[in-house]
């Protein structure tokens, strides 16, 4: 089938479910904002009537003593904690289905994130897989979850992946070097807390990455045809505030502030992306996430420029509008101008954070499956605003050849 029919029905089926969208009421987390909110949210959970709770992190958080606040806190209100601290980045089907068997032997009855993204991820597919009894990979892809999850609550301790507020979990499946990602409105969390205060030590790469991180889900959200007047008002929004306040925790971590802010940025990014989608920088990252495993957030700032050059050509009026929310606009520049500084902004960024501007475990042999892979993820997926054949795709994934 010539590329152009292939187009119009993946632009017919991402229509269908921009209606289908605008019908779902997808539920945002009861949300507890500032710092010493993550206090705020153990006394939720204890209002709930929580009695034994699965707390879900990783084991770096549990040694630096980030978790003891909380642990001690929910022991003062009566809310028995049993740890589970074996999540590592890019969580496995095997790390899910070991807290799984925890949930089951302590009884536990609800469930805490306390971490980044893969420990948000993680948990939530331990809720959906203790109320269903499908194995993880049945759950892949869309609203393939049949029962409601455990009740499951996540403070977020770095600012940039938005699980705390999205549809999705992103699992990774080493036997087939694969990342796949479960969407399903019940995956949202019943509650969340946005703490700037357990930001504040992060080191400068993590805050970094996880930084345009947030801002690759702003800017896909934005330029995604599938894009609406609420979900744009949040994607500008998360922009302005990446862009004037992820230079001030470079330069000060402990500036409390902008860690706030930048916490609030990847949640309102969250939003956005749950209802317009992202694009080609996921699509192309997760792979790069399977094969070397590439942080995700460190992949998507490498990938965003250059799948940004190759969208230009048909969202060049909204990347000159992300321009204007990053402050970029000085009177008078084209559409045309515009966008290009803010791709041009965005390297800078790169440069300037020490992110590289290439994959340096990228091999040249591995192009072709990371092309299959990106364009199988996005064709029936994601509202991009200009679709790739396999020769566009890979002429943008050789740019990232070291």
């Amino acid at each position: 089938m010539p590329f152009k029919i292939q187009v119009f029905f993946y632009r017919l089926f991402m229509l269908v479910l921009k209606l289908a969208t605008k019908i779902l009421n997808f539920r945002q987390p009861e949300l507890y904002s500032g710092p010493g909110s993550s206090l705020q949210l153990c006394e939720a959970i204890a209002r709930a009537g929580v009695q034994r709770l699965l707390v879900v992190s990783d084991a770096m958080l549990v040694k630096i003593g980030l978790l003891q606040p909380m642990l001690d806190k929910l022991k003062a209100l009566g809310v028995h904690t049993v740890l589970y601290d074996g999540v590592q980045p890019d969580p496995t089907i095997e790390q899910i289905e070991t807290g799984l068997a925890l949930l089951k032997r302590e009884r536990c009855t609800a469930i805490l994130a306390i971490g980044g993204g893969s420990s948000m991820d993680a948990a939530k597919v331990i809720a959906a897989r203790a109320t269903n009894p499908h194995k993880i990979a049945w759950m892949a892809g869309l609203m393939r979850i049949l029962f409601k999850p455990m009740p499951l609550y996540v403070v977020p301790t770095t600012a940039g992946t938005g699980s705390e507020v999205t549809i999705a979990a992103v699992v990774s499946d080493p036997a087939s070097a694969r990342k796949f990602a479960i969407m399903d409105p019940k995956l949202v969390p019943v509650g969340a807390a946005l703490d700037g205060a357990l930001m504040t030590g992060l080191p400068p790469a993590i805050t970094a990455a996880t930084g345009m991180d947030a801002l690759t889900h702003a800017v896909e959200a934005y330029i995604s045809r599938n894009a609406t007047p609420e979900t744009d008002a949040d994607a500008l929004e998360a922009t302005r505030l990446i862009m004037h306040n992820l230079p001030k925790v470079m330069a000060d971590g402990s500036d409390l502030q902008a860690r706030q802010n930048m916490a609030l940025a990847s949640y309102k990014a969250g939003v956005a992306f749950t209802k317009a989608g992202v694009g080609y920088v996921h699509a192309i990252s997760h792979k790069l996430g399977a094969l070397y495993h590439v942080p995700h957030g460190l992949a998507n700032a490498i990938v965003l420029p250059y799948v940004l050059e190759y969208s230009k050509p048909a969202c060049t009026q909204r990347l000159a509008e992300l321009a204007e929310a990053a402050g970029l606009k000085r009177g008078g520049e084209s559409a045309d101008r515009l966008a290009d500084a803010f791709i041009g902004h965005i390297r800078s960024l790169n440069a300037a954070f020490k992110i590289p501007a290439k994959v340096d475990k990228l091999k040249a042999d591995d192009i072709p499956a990371v092309v299959d892979s990106a364009i199988r993820e996005a064709r029936w997926t994601y509202a991009v605003p200009r679709y790739m054949d396999r020769a566009d795709c890979e002429r943008v994934v050789r740019q990232l050849l070291a």
